[in-house]
């Protein structure tokens, strides 16, 4: 059975965006997506795509790949984009009809906001894709530490978010599972009544339930046969290293983002 969600899921390769330091690669991922809210020129929004396309080139993954887990958000943007089209009015009016006011800053608000989002999750999905969830987890746990140093639940706050990466592929296989299963008891909720459809989809919601409830138990069950400790102290097998690349990561993000600053200038 084959799941197409792809959020959560470390794409293997051998790049340099791989071998980042998970901790770097976060910080700038974090950067460079905050800096994508300061894109308002086309020259900004020219140079942001270029850089997320490099990145995504540099991280070996294929084009194909990405844009087949960005379809469900290509059709919110689409939506972005046309009340932004219709609700936005400034500059010279384009189209003047009954209900429908079409100006050029609403023409030019379609084109960038749906694009900016785009290319900021495009970075976001290239951390998910180019970072193991066991590599997120530490990055977070990193980020948190200080909390667990004036006594709060740093790293069990770090665990948690690993633990929601680990098993956000394996709730989407077992939704595909109750979902194929209740058609072919013919519950199907793409066909029927409206009120047949909500049955169906209530019963896959209730089964879903059952199923994340179950998996819950069996990782309690694990961890406390494993003798887990929420607050005991802890050590990472593998240690993460800040080297020349993580050096050089750094310097190209604050580069890139004092570049969309300069050409805001332009």
């Amino acid at each position: 059975m084959s799941c197409k969600l792809t959020i959560g899921r470390y794409y293997h390769a051998s790049s340099i965006v791989h071998r980042l330091n998970p901790t770097v690669k976060s910080v700038c991922a974090l950067l460079l997506i905050l800096a994508s809210f300061f894109v308002k020129t086309p020259l900004q929004l020219a140079f942001f795509c270029v850089i997320a396309l490099a990145l995504l080139a540099l991280a070996h993954i294929p084009v194909r790949h990405v844009l087949r887990s960005a379809v469900p958000v290509a059709w919110v943007l689409t939506v972005l984009a046309l009340c932004n089209l219709l609700l936005v009015r400034g500059g010279d009016t384009l189209v003047a009809a009954e209900f429908v006011v079409i100006t050029s800053a609403g023409v030019w608000a379609a084109i960038l906001y749906p694009i900016r989002v785009f290319a900021a999750i495009l970075i976001g999905m290239l951390l998910m894709l180019t970072t193991t969830p066991n590599d997120l987890g530490k990055a977070f746990d990193t980020a948190l530490s200080p909390l667990s140093r004036i006594g709060l639940p740093g790293h069990e706050l770090a665990m948690v978010f690993s633990l929601m990466l680990r098993f956000i592929p394996t709730l989407s296989a077992d939704a595909t599972s109750i979902t194929e299963a209740q058609e072919a008891r013919g519950g199907s909720a793409r066909h029927g009544s409206l009120i047949q459809r909500c049955r169906a989809l209530q019963s896959i919601t209730v089964a879903l339930i059952a199923s994340s409830l179950r998996h819950a138990e069996n990782l309690a069950r694990a961890l406390d046969a494993r003798n887990y400790v929420a607050a005991a102290p802890r050590t990472s097998w593998r240690q993460t290293r800040f080297t020349f690349r993580e050096a050089a990561s750094l310097l190209v993000t604050a580069a890139v983002i004092a570049g969309i600053f300069v050409l805001a200038l332009v």
